[in-house]
């Protein structure tokens, strides 16, 4: 069984069976952030939102991804 582990935020997070994330769309659409404002890494290069579907995941990529909080 081939298994893609990805570290988010610090977590390991293994796949083990398809459908995997492809792409950091992907894995943003199943973490449910997509549609949040928030910042994503990908192995410590920041990546604009238009390159999110462009931007492929490999086993042990580091991803981290920051929620901007309002306030006042």
């Amino acid at each position: 069984m081939d298994i893609m582990e990805l570290v988010i935020n610090g977590a390991h997070y293994d796949w083990q069976q398809p459908p995997r994330p492809a792409n950091l769309a992907q894995l943003l659409a199943h973490l449910a952030v997509i549609q949040q404002r928030i910042a994503v890494e990908h192995n410590q290069q920041l990546v604009a939102r238009t390159q999110w579907e462009q931007t492929p995941l490999h086993a042990q990529d580091q991803i981290e991804i920051v929620r901007a909080i309002g306030g006042g």
